[in-house]
């Protein structure tokens, strides 16, 4: 099959469909229980109103606001070590683009947004684990 045949593989292709999201004024240490429940490595973190931003919480998140910085997870909130405004990636992204995008953002993951509404998350390891690709 040439390049020129090869069916485009979008973001929804390949993204994980379950978005696992959190308050912003839970603690540090709520969200991580939250995370070993769900079994998760990132929280998307709620718009307090329509027009505020997503934001997201990942484990590095953790290490530099609470870890290195020596601080109590039940004094720390969430929207104090989170980033915000969230990365998102077109539901019909090519995920060549996709790749890119997050590669030169320097993130590890982003969700995945179709009509104004998120609906999944797209890693670096879901692009590589996926079949069409490799």
């Amino acid at each position: 099959m040439t390049p020129e045949n090869t069916p485009i593989v979008k973001a929804k292709d390949v993204m994980h469909k379950g978005i696992v999201s959190i308050d912003g004024m839970a603690t540090a240490r709520e969200a991580a229980a939250q995370m070993r429940s769900e079994k998760v490595s990132s929280l998307l973190v709620k718009k307090r109103h329509s027009d505020d931003a997503w934001g997201i919480l990942v484990v590095q998140d953790f290490i530099k606001g609470v870890i290195i910085a020596g601080r109590s997870p039940e004094e720390v909130h969430v929207y104090e070590i989170m980033t915000k405004p969230v990365i998102t990636v077109p539901a019909d992204m090519d995920i060549r683009y996709v790749a890119r995008l997050i590669y030169r953002a320097g993130i590890r993951r982003a969700p995945v947004e179709e009509g104004g509404n998120l609906i999944g998350m797209i890693s670096l390891s879901s692009l590589i684990l996926t079949n069409e690709l490799f």
